[in-house]
């Protein structure tokens, strides 16, 4: 059996929508009529693509890295925690090859935001912008998503083995 240089993760995130003014989704601030519910900041985004970069090489989630019991990680930055899932790769010998995100709501509206998204997401992994895809959709008014009552996320990462060809 021949050594694979390639790997993909998958991630989903779901946070409740509370009281607030604003969300952070995808590294970016984003005024909004809700905020969400979460230990950290809760970004749905940038969860789902620690779980799929987690999950790449095997090494659990988000919540056994980050628990959301323990006061360390209180309003914590979520780009501080890929930061930190890009340096348990590192230290592995890989590295991220491009990353895929598909952001489920109602509101707010992603598209005018995804740029900006996609620029943090890359400036923390350590690629170019074109390997970090931000998309969204609605679920049609079905479900909690549609209900306005959440915020959904589903990631997918390739990583690469450094010195590997994909």
């Amino acid at each position: 059996m021949t050594n694979m240089n390639i790997r993909v993760g998958q991630g989903l995130d779901v946070h409740a929508f509370i009281p607030g003014d604003h969300i952070m989704l995808g590294g970016v601030r984003i005024p909004h009529n809700h905020a969400v519910a979460g230990h950290s900041d809760g970004d749905v985004a940038l969860h789902a693509l620690c779980d799929a970069l987690l999950g790449a090489l095997a090494l659990g989630d988000i919540g056994e890295h980050f628990p959301p019991g323990d006061e360390a990680w209180l309003d914590a930055d979520s780009l501080d925690l890929l930061a930190r899932v890009r340096d348990m790769l590192r230290q592995r010998g890989w590295r991220t090859g491009n990353v895929d995100l598909t952001i489920a709501c109602e509101s707010p509206r992603v598209a005018p935001h995804a740029l900006e998204m996609r620029e943090a997401i890359a400036s923390v992994l350590d690629i170019g912008v074109e390997q970090v895809s931000v998309k969204a959709t609605t679920t049609e008014q079905l479900g909690f998503c549609g209900r306005r009552e959440g915020i959904a996320a589903m990631a997918v990462a390739l990583i690469q083995q450094n010195g590997g060809s994909a």
